[in-house]
């Protein structure tokens, strides 16, 4: 089925986005010289300290994460309503809410965390000082970005990507900063526990950034602290069904994470931050698409656009896949080189982890639009309980895998199928709230996707067999991976109004180069 978008919808949209791969771009350079300047100066050992550590703070935003879903659905939906006085109830509200949350988090984890890091986790007991200097970092820096989620929601709803990306780049540079001087300081000190502080450091700076545009140009976003019941109702109501979503991601992350330590010790968490650096710099560029893409689908709700909101989810999962797949292809291929080349030594494992997570990242990307959706309409009890369960098996699963002996990708492999499996179930349910047709998703998305893939792939693969590994196998892959996919995308992929959007987008980006 052929949907015609709005030209300024589309412009708006492809103004958003390209803001956002501006920041991207230059966040991903950065991110993948720090990770490898980390990796070597704090070791191996440390730098699995610090990514099991910190990361089992994140265990903790389980339930900031739900609120934050629930603030941004919120924000945005007033705005697609254009109920100012109600915009500014939800924020007060929000701001309230995540003020009290940040004192419930810092007492859970100054008890049952300090507790589970000191007598659960596997750190050698010479850094175990350090580890909890790490922690109690990342517990602070938690706490101020929790406080800070209303004003971030409020700059996405308002689609003020330019700031986002200008903000984004301003943290990128201090965070550059700070892996410099760990990095090349003549001082001698515990380069872990400074990185760590100073860590904290930066996320107070860029949080007092935000909340200063924000309480300068929206009317809502004023410091102060209110409590609107009927808000708290919705609010918490949708917070507290999408907690069930949040707490089965962080098992599937973090819960995976620690089980990884547990059972084979901080090396392997060391492979996986490896992994997750590139995985996350990679799929920068979907989650900024995303950014610019998700306040339409939810404002267009808003107003009853049903139409065009369909349009959007079945574009976006198809876009989301193009942009991730077009990066990942010669990354999967040639994942063993780059790391050498990257890193020079990495941990063990980490070359199949960098591979199956990224092919984890392409399943999931297919059910982001609809995730989207599904949030907008504000109905997300049943599809919690079913989702949000399907999406916990990731925790016990893995831990009976590891516990028989499986080898550390088997937990990738779980990850995986159940992913299938809950992209299947949201189709199930939106097909009932919304009117979903699966038979037409399937079709205009996922065996399209399908198709793109095994285009692109054929001629790569071809390649990669028939050469030897070196400089002149990765750079034919990666010449044939970026046409291939290009040429795939492009006429396999598109329909012939997509195709002409393309086009003109190009044509003009060529006039304004050319003069």
């Amino acid at each position: 089925m052929e949907y015609n978008i709005p030209k300024t919808n589309n412009k708006r949209i492809a103004k958003n986005t390209l803001m956002l791969y501006i920041r991207m771009m230059f966040g991903m350079m950065v991110s993948l010289y720090t990770s490898r300047v980390v990796l070597n100066t704090l070791g191996v050992e440390d730098y699995g300290i610090y990514n099991v550590a910190g990361g089992f703070v994140a265990m903790l935003s389980l339930i900031s994460n739900s609120l934050s879903a629930s603030t941004g659905r919120f924000l945005t939906f007033e705005l697609g309503k254009g109920d100012m006085q109600q915009l500014k109830q939800v924020f007060s509200t929000s701001l309230t809410i995540h003020a009290l949350l940040a004192v419930f988090v810092l007492i859970l984890a100054e008890t049952i965390g300090i507790w589970f890091l000191n007598e659960k986790m596997t750190i050698p007991a010479d850094r175990l000082y350090a580890a909890n200097w790490v922690f109690q970092s990342s517990v602070f820096a938690f706490m101020v970005g929790l406080f800070s989620v209303p004003y971030n929601a409020s700059i996405v709803s308002h689609e003020k990507m330019s700031v986002f990306a200008y903000l984004g780049i301003f943290d990128v540079l201090m965070r550059l900063g700070i892996v410099l001087f760990i990095a090349y300081s003549p001082w001698q000190f515990d380069r872990l526990i400074i990185y760590a502080m100073l860590l904290v450091g930066v996320s107070m700076i860029g949080q007092l950034a935000n909340m200063a545009y924000c309480n300068r140009h929206f009317q809502e976003c004023k410091l102060q602290f209110a409590f609107h019941i009927g808000n708290w109702k919705e609010m918490s109501s949708f917070a507290g069904w999408n907690f069930i979503g949040c707490t089965a991601g962080l098992l599937k992350d973090q819960g995976v994470n620690l089980l990884l330590n547990l059972f084979m010790g901080p090396v392997l968490n060391a492979a996986r931050g490896v992994a997750l650096s590139v995985n996350t710099a990679v799929g920068s560029f979907v989650g900024n698409f995303m950014a610019a893409l998700s306040p339409q689908i939810i404002k267009s709700y808003a107003a009853g656009e049903y139409f065009y909101m369909m349009s959007l989810v079945e574009r976006g999962a198809r876009f989301s896949f193009y942009i991730l797949f077009l990066l990942a292809l010669p990354i999967l291929f040639e994942t063993e080189f780059i790391l050498t080349l990257w890193l020079n030594d990495f941990p063990p494992h980490t070359v199949n982890f960098v591979r199956l997570i990224l092919l984890l990242s392409l399943s999931d990307v297919l059910s982001n639009t609809l995730i989207t959706l599904q949030n907008a309409t504000g109905k997300i009890r049943d599809y919690q309980i079913a989702v949000g369960g399907a999406l916990m098996l990731n925790f016990p699963v893995s831990y009976l895998c590891l516990k028989i002996g499986c080898v550390p990708e088997s937990v990738f492999i779980v990850a995986l199928i159940v992913s299938v499996l809950c992209l299947i179930l949201r189709l199930l349910f939106l097909q009932r709230m919304v009117q979903l047709s699966v038979k037409q998703y399937l079709y205009n998305v996922c065996l399209n996707v399908l198709y793109v893939s095994l285009m692109a792939a054929l001629i790569p693969t071809l390649v990669y067999f028939q050469m030897e590994e070196g400089w002149v196998r990765f750079l034919s892959i990666i010449f044939c991976c970026v046409v291939c996919s290009s040429l795939s995308i492009y006429f396999v992929g598109c329909s012939i109004s997509e195709r002409k959007f393309i086009t003109d987008r190009v044509r003009v980006m060529k006039k304004r180069i050319i003069g």
